[in-house]
């Protein structure tokens, strides 16, 4: 019995602690380290880059120091300025490595819309396939009616766009419908650029008649294909959300 007594408390105690133990958080620093690690491989010019802008801002704040005889003072208070100069790179450049990343794979327009944060409904599927060239539309539903994002080459794609703007415009009742072409064509929306395009249209209908707008195009179906995950150009952002990773 004093061997049980003895024994017992020792070996419920890892077991305890292996139970009740919690999972451990990714913190920021890890995500800024992994989006640096991912970046660089594409664009190895980045590390200097970062280090260039905090050495510049320290530079600057030294200079600043010794004209106001405040040297050690500017000094300490211009690195957290250094580090978020170097932050802001990162994030341009990991949002640039993403997109070059996925650039020219079919569904690559639906991942990158996939960064607006809200307002937009996109179904996750294309609405129109030409089976021949895999030319692909994508649609959105917003305040600003109904958007059809068209993935080809620029003497290709429109057909395909004038031909779902003519079936979808059977079904919403005068909404509003922007046709946006994707790629690096005369006319077209370069991929990174995308996002920035659809939230620049202006807002026409009510919230009410989002959601009415939303249920007819729904019925109208979509064609069915793979395509790529979200990309995520935005983790060095420690205080935000990013898309889903690949």
């Amino acid at each position: 019995m004093a061997r049980e007594r003895s024994t017992s408390p020792q070996g419920s105690s890892p077991s305890t602690g292996t139970g009740t133990g919690k999972v451990k958080k990714t913190r920021w620093y890890h995500q800024v380290w992994q989006a640096f690690q991912i970046t660089r491989q594409s664009d190895p010019a980045v590390t200097w880059i970062m280090l260039g802008v905090f050495l510049g801002v320290v530079a600057v704040g030294a200079v600043i120091g010794m004209l106001v005889d405040q040297l050690v003072y500017v000094l300490v208070l211009s690195i957290p300025f250094a580090l978020l100069g170097a932050l802001f790179v990162l994030t341009r450049r990991a949002e640039k490595a993403a997109y070059t990343r996925i650039e020219g794979q079919p569904g690559a327009s639906l991942a990158a819309l996939g960064t607006l944060r809200r307002g937009w409904t996109f179904a996750q599927e294309p609405v129109a396939v030409d089976p021949r060239t895999q030319d692909l539309v994508f649609r959105g539903v917003g305040r600003p009616g109904v958007v059809l994002v068209g993935e080809g080459p620029d003497h290709r794609i429109g057909k395909l766009l004038e031909a779902e703007r003519k079936r979808t415009a059977r079904v919403v009742s005068g909404a509003p419908i922007h046709l946006i072409q994707v790629g690096n064509g005369e006319g077209q929306v370069p991929l990174r650029k995308l996002p920035r395009a659809v939230t620049k249209l202006k807002p026409q209908l009510t919230k009410d008649e989002v959601a009415v707008v939303l249920r007819r195009v729904t019925s109208l179906g979509a064609a069915k294909l793979p395509v790529p995950k979200g990309i995520d150009p935005m983790r060095a952002r420690p205080d935000r959300k990013g898309m889903r990773g690949r």
